[in-house]
């Protein structure tokens, strides 16, 4: 489950900034050729690129080296260097901020193609969130080694143009408070498709009622990734979300 690259959230990984920033060094020359328009190797790197924000968004305990580069907010790619060991390194991304009440959306589609490793730990994933950041609903669409949703398992559901298994859990904050998150994993990997994501939000709040007509605030898709040893190259060849 990713994390928002906030001021508490870097305060939590300060710890990592010296590691890292020899790390993202040595992993900028891996950033790939066509990357003419933006790259980076910070830990909290982002860009505005034409309705999207790039992040770099390097944010989990051990985490080794990694660089984004873009041609633009829809076709960017990542290579990352993190160890083969467990917990979440990272959540490289593109957001779209929509700002909308759940009944007040016609559309909210998002079609992806990516270039995923064969190895290493890792998903590629939507992570959206309410503006409050209450609620947290994550779209596996494809995920490869040791990795998991986190909460109950709460069955199959057929909804946006795909299967999923649906998870339900709670993160809990160092303030003793927590955030709801609803993980719906793919029941096939996919490497190109389209998500009609409303019926999934709608089927959320009116179907299973887990939450209210919630503003939906951040829509990102990126690369989840747990480990990258050697160092492995992800890729969005292509992301838009559309929302009206």
């Amino acid at each position: 489950m990713p994390r928002r690259t906030t001021p508490l959230a870097r305060l939590r990984t300060a710890l990592l900034a010296p590691a890292l920033a020899l790390g993202a060094t040595l992993g900028l020359a891996a950033a790939p050729a066509e990357a003419a328009v933006w790259n980076t190797c910070d830990q909290w790197g982002n860009s505005d690129l034409g309705g999207y924000t790039l992040y770099n968004n390097i944010w989990g305990a051990g985490a080794g080296s990694q660089c984004v580069w873009a041609n633009s907010g829809t076709n960017w790619g990542v290579w990352a260097n993190h160890p083969d060991t467990g917990g979440i390194k990272s959540y490289p991304n593109a957001k779209k901020t929509v700002n909308k009440r759940i009944s007040a959306f016609t559309t909210l589609t998002s079609s992806y193609n990516v270039t995923v490793p064969s190895s290493g730990a890792f998903n590629s994933s939507y992570d959206i969130w309410d503006t409050d950041y209450d609620y947290e609903i994550m779209l596996w669409v494809n995920d490869t080694g040791a990795v998991g949703a986190l909460g109950d398992y709460q069955g199959t559901a057929g909804l946006g143009g795909h299967t999923w298994r649906v998870y339900k859990g709670k993160v809990p904050h160092a303030d003793g408070s927590h955030h709801d998150v609803f993980s719906f994993l793919r029941t096939s990997d996919s490497t190109s498709g389209t998500v009609n994501i409303l019926p999934i939000l709608k089927w959320i709040k009116d179907t299973k009622g887990w939450m209210g007509d919630e503003t939906i605030g951040d829509v990102q898709f990126g690369f989840e990734i747990t480990s990258s040893s050697g160092g492995k190259d992800f890729r969005a060849n292509s992301l838009t979300i559309n929302a009206s």
